[in-house]
């Protein structure tokens, strides 16, 4: 179990990355040396394609109390992955110089966060969806206040999550459901009424994985 993490020792965490920090980290390859995915529980399992690459942001809202992970939900209508809990991003489009630059974007867009309130510290490794996307999790601190104004068309709820509470192995669950008549494997976090699952899971799995090596 990790111990309450400071935003110093995490963006600590971060510059000894072998690609430094987000700053000076180059475009995604096409192919990674560290790729995670919805493959890591289902070995074989093949993503749609063609492969679109995407971007999202890991909020880090750096409360007195500890650090907290900004999540949202998404509406029931969206046509990918509705109403399941995820991080804000989308698409990286062609006008995009990086996946930075898409994170923040879409998280204005998303959720109203102006980018100028996030100091950007890493990437988490890029990961491959099984609806055909490779989204590179770009993770940032923010000092409250945060304020908010969700898009209702995209974003019925945004919520915080401890990430004392994320990388406490206690509530990583492994859990079983049956896709498209093939019964598939899935990390799962549940805090309170919220289900956070699948990719997003994943992505907090990686987070945790990376914090806890030595």
């Amino acid at each position: 179990m990790i111990a309450e993490p400071t935003s110093t020792w995490v963006a600590g965490r971060f510059s000894r990355r072998p690609h430094g920090t987000a700053a000076k980290m180059p475009a995604v390859p096409e192919h990674p040396d560290r790729e995670r995915g919805d493959h890591d529980l289902n070995p074989g399992l093949e993503p749609i394609l063609p492969i679109k690459p995407a971007a999202v942001l890991v909020p880090l809202i750096d409360r007195p109390d500890g650090l907290t992970v900004v999540l949202t939900h998404r509406t029931n209508h969206l046509p990918h992955h509705p109403g399941q809990v995820c991080f804000p991003g989308g698409r990286i489009e062609p006008g995009d110089e990086s996946p930075e630059a898409t994170a923040l974007r879409e998280t204005e867009e998303e959720i109203g966060l102006e980018p100028r309130r996030v100091r950007l510290i890493g990437r988490l490794d890029p990961y491959v969806t099984r609806t055909g996307f490779m989204v590179t999790p770009v993770v940032g601190v923010v000092r409250p206040p945060l304020a908010v104004t969700p898009d209702p068309h995209e974003v019925a709820e945004v919520f915080e999550v401890p990430l004392s509470f994320l990388l406490d192995p206690r509530n990583h669950q492994r859990c079983t459901s049956e896709f498209d008549g093939v019964v598939r494997f899935f990390y799962a976090m549940p805090y309170g009424r919220h289900y956070i699952w699948g990719a997003t899971a994943g992505m907090l799995m990686n987070l945790y994985e990376f914090l806890r090596e030595t």
